[in-house]
């Protein structure tokens, strides 16, 4: 693993350098920003929960993503203490500093990590710590709170969100003192939209010179807030029910630079995605596979929007033709062949179809699959892939091959597609 990369607690970064490669304020004049994800492996609710998968992506990936394609830092670093969380940091494009046991504890604050990172990292002029546990942050948001920083000349900068909630005091089970209101007048309620509301922080980010956090007061100084719209503010240490944050996350969450792809054509392997990589031999020497009739439904739905599957087998996992045909015939699919490495013959097909990558969505589901997983605009491989193949991907499927997965896959497709429909006709309006 480069020393590039991760960066271990007790050594320290020459300053005129930084982790990304691009000199510090030491050396050029402009200020170092670094984004700082913590994510410790220690969790109370939901073991490894910064790396659970939430929506297809590992929870993490989520801001990792929000982070690099900003491109407002000069380094973006996860600090964690568990060696599955650095896999996953690295595998998303960040950098690792790997937190010393000191920080590591339960009762470790947020503060004490940065104190350390920034001890270690003498480069860093501006830290934006960021919070796994807030999936739906996206570039802009990130940009626009640090216009506040670089332009406007603030100190510290922290994300809030509006909230209409009347609030009471707590009065202990047993005690005779009454309840109050803390922030209405009861006998002078006023209307929802009548009340402006109050704004909370929503823990999404906190970005601080290295001065406030070195202090001890990163939230003091020249203050300001960034508000974000309640639609954005989901954290994962709140929402409790996972199924309802995906949800969420589906419709508000950030899945990378530029439009969301408009899909026209469909790659998926049929040995370990559209089955479940099982041949079966009948006593006459006969080939069979078993095929989900979720799956097949899910061809049909994709067709139905105008998306073309084609349906590939590999040299190195034959099919009988029989068999193929077969297929071809109850799906309405091309059926075609590619050898050792997918990428190769279909870079061939596209170019006939007149088709480029972005216009593709590819589900695999081992390590050949890696190119193609990663060209496509949109790729998925089934839950059991191996980890090479699940790090290619920019989705991974709850269910397993042969179970239903190519109906996830086509599921989220077709949301993908609704999105960027909606965004294209809002573009019109705007």
């Amino acid at each position: 693993m480069s020393s590039r990369k991760r960066f271990m607690a007790g050594e320290e970064m020459a300053s005129g350098e930084g982790a990304g490669g691009k000199l510090s304020k030491a050396g050029s004049g402009k200020r170092h920003i670094a984004a700082l994800v913590l994510a410790r492996g220690g969790s109370k609710g939901i073991p490894l929960k910064n790396i659970k998968m939430l929506a297809g992506v590992p929870l993490i990936g989520w801001v990792i993503r929000a982070a690099v394609d900003s491109e407002l830092f000069d380094s973006v670093w996860v600090s964690t203490d568990h060696d599955k969380i650095e896999e996953v940091a690295l595998a998303w494009g960040a950098q690792v500093h790997r937190r010393s046991p000191e920080v590591s504890r339960d009762s470790s604050s947020s503060l004490e990590t940065m104190q350390e990172f920034i001890r270690l990292n003498p480069h860093v002029d501006i830290v934006c710590h960021i919070q796994a546990t807030s999936p739906c942050l996206h570039p802009f948001h990130l940009k626009e709170a640090l216009e506040l920083i670089t332009l406007h000349d603030y100190d510290s900068v922290f994300s809030v969100v509006r909230r209409h909630q009347f609030r009471w005091k707590e009065v202990k089970k047993g005690s005779r003192e009454l309840t109050k209101a803390f922030n209405l007048d009861p006998s002078n309620r006023p209307r929802r939209q009548d009340w402006d509301g109050e704004l909370c922080e929503n823990g999404s980010f906190y970005i601080n010179t290295r001065e406030l956090i070195a202090q001890g007061h990163p939230q003091s100084g020249k203050v300001s807030y960034y508000e974000m719209l309640p639609e954005y503010s989901v954290d994962i240490d709140v929402d409790i029910d996972w199924p309802v944050a995906e949800q969420r996350v589906l419709r508000y969450g950030y899945f990378g630079r530029g439009t969301l792809e408009m899909v026209r054509l469909m790659f998926c392997k049929v040995s370990g995605c559209l089955t479940d990589g099982k041949i079966y031999l009948s006593a006459g020497g006969d080939e069979m596979m078993s095929i989900n009739s979720r799956d097949t439904t899910a061809i049909r739905m994709l067709q139905k929007e105008d998306v073309e599957v084609v349906l590939l087998t590999s040299s190195e996992d034959p099919v009988e033709q029989t068999l193929a045909d077969k297929l071809a015939k109850r799906t309405g699919c091309q059926v075609m062949r590619v050898g050792a490495e997918p990428i190769d013959d279909l870079a061939s097909a596209l170019e006939s179809k007149k088709f480029v990558w972005k216009d593709v969505a590819y589900m695999g589901n081992d390590a050949p699959d890696v190119d193609c997983l990663n060209l496509a605009g949109l790729s998925a491989v089934p839950a059991d892939a191996p980890t090479v193949a699940i790090n290619a991907c920019k989705y991974t499927c709850r269910r397993v091959g042969g179970n239903g997965v190519v109906r996830e896959f086509a599921e989220h497709i077709l949301m993908q597609k609704a999105k960027a429909k909606s965004q294209l006709k809002q573009d019109c309006i705007n």
